[in-house]
């Protein structure tokens, strides 16, 4: 579905475009929860608006996406841009990167697609790539969103928090409200991945 979406329309046009960077990780950058000149992955890069920020931000930037028109469109950007940009095609479930590979990473729509079986496999996959308390920005469309539009599967936070607790602490999550018809209702949670196992249940 992804790659035909990204054949068959513009980028410009896809429902999820923004020429913008997300609001929430220039913030992230700012307050220093992800450093500047670190090595960071963009789960779900699309068509690179985020990797093209970070970029300019002077971290080392890796992008992921299934859609290879997609990392296509990142890699012009990029060029046209002059930034250090590295793309590929991969899949979020086999991150095609070594154990430990980077300091921080982003997704901002990557996991509320995913088939809920499939969830917490992303979740070890992803903590295996990050090094020990790196810090992930995870965005999602909640269960809240109730309009046709959106991934069929919209993760509430008891699901989210059960598919990640066991490689990732929560510092902060926050829920923002649908209030136009381009800002879907959903979550922002900022993880830190453990350095130590979790503890068992007593």
């Amino acid at each position: 579905m992804w790659r035909k979406m990204y054949e068959t329309t513009s980028y410009r046009d896809l429902p999820w475009w923004d020429p913008r960077p997300q609001d929430e990780l220039v913030e992230s950058v700012r307050s220093g929860f992800f450093r500047r000149g670190s090595r960071f992955l963009d789960v779900g890069c699309g068509a690179g608006t985020n990797l093209l920020y970070l970029a300019r931000e002077k971290f080392d930037v890796y992008g992921v996406d299934l859609s290879p028109r997609a990392i296509a469109v990142a890699q012009e950007r990029a060029r046209t841009a002059r930034l250090p940009v590295h793309a590929q095609v991969g899949d979020a479930l086999q991150l095609p990167f070594p154990t430990g590979r980077f300091d921080g990473a982003n997704d901002r729509g990557c996991f509320h697609t995913l088939p809920i079986g499939r969830r917490k496999q992303y979740a070890k996959e992803l903590a295996r790539v990050l090094r020990p308390n790196a810090g992930f920005q995870l965005s999602w469309i909640s269960r809240e969103q109730t309009t046709a539009l959106g991934p069929p599967h919209r993760p509430s936070l008891e699901e989210t928090t059960a598919a990640f607790e066991a490689y990732f602490l929560f510092e902060r999550v926050q829920f923002s409200p649908s209030h136009t018809k381009d800002h879907f209702a959903g979550y922002v949670g900022w993880l830190r991945r453990r350095s130590q196992p979790q503890p068992r249940r007593r």
